[in-house]
């Protein structure tokens, strides 16, 4: 998936400033995309350049002047055009999972303290995730909220970004369990 798609999935909120699209990646994209805002700042522009994007310039008195984007008719087809096709098969790609399957060759302490972090990690994703679920829902039961949203992808984006994390947590102590075993019944 280019980084432009999930930039214009992004912008479907409304006009925003590259500033807030950073934060907007942060808070509720970054549970399946990640990026530097140097990567989103020159994606925008190559964007606007294609025409996808409209950018506007903002003065503002007592701080740099910012530009704010917004989605053109271009930009619009692109996106219904990139959620007509067949994504591309997903991958993982995780330094975390050749650690772990070279292990027993490695340095176990090392795995460990790298297993712990990522659970942590993720504990940690999944608390602030949970906080975005219950300001999107706003005290709404989840079936009302789905059936009267007026965009119910960044909700069905956000389920999967928590399972995903409540999975990794998961994994990441099963592995510690067993390592913990090997070491207690050497072989």
């Amino acid at each position: 998936m280019a980084l432009r798609n999930a930039l214009m999935a992004a912008l479907l909120e409304g006009e925003a400033s590259g500033y807030d699209l950073a934060k907007v990646f942060d808070a509720s994209v970054a549970n399946f995309w990640m990026a530097t805002p140097q990567q989103l700042y020159r994606e925008l522009d190559r964007m606007a350049a294609d025409g996808l994007v409209h950018a506007r310039l903002v003065h503002q008195e007592r701080r740099p002047d910012k530009r704010l984007f917004s989605l053109t008719e271009a930009g619009r087809r692109a996106l219904h055009t990139f959620t007509a096709g067949p994504p591309r098969p997903g991958t993982i790609r995780d330094e975390l999972l050749v650690q772990v399957q070279a292990v027993d060759a490695g340095d176990q302490a090392a795995v460990r303290t790298a297993l712990e972090e990522r659970a942590t990690a993720a504990e940690a994703k999944v608390a602030r995730y949970e906080k975005l679920r219950a300001r999107l829902l706003d005290g709404r039961f989840e079936d009302d909220y789905l059936a009267g949203a007026e965009r119910v992808g960044p909700y069905l984006t956000l389920m999967r970004g928590l399972s995903f994390e409540r999975e990794n947590v998961r994994w990441c102590r099963q592995a510690l369990k067993v390592l913990d075993l090997r070491v207690a019944a050497p072989h």
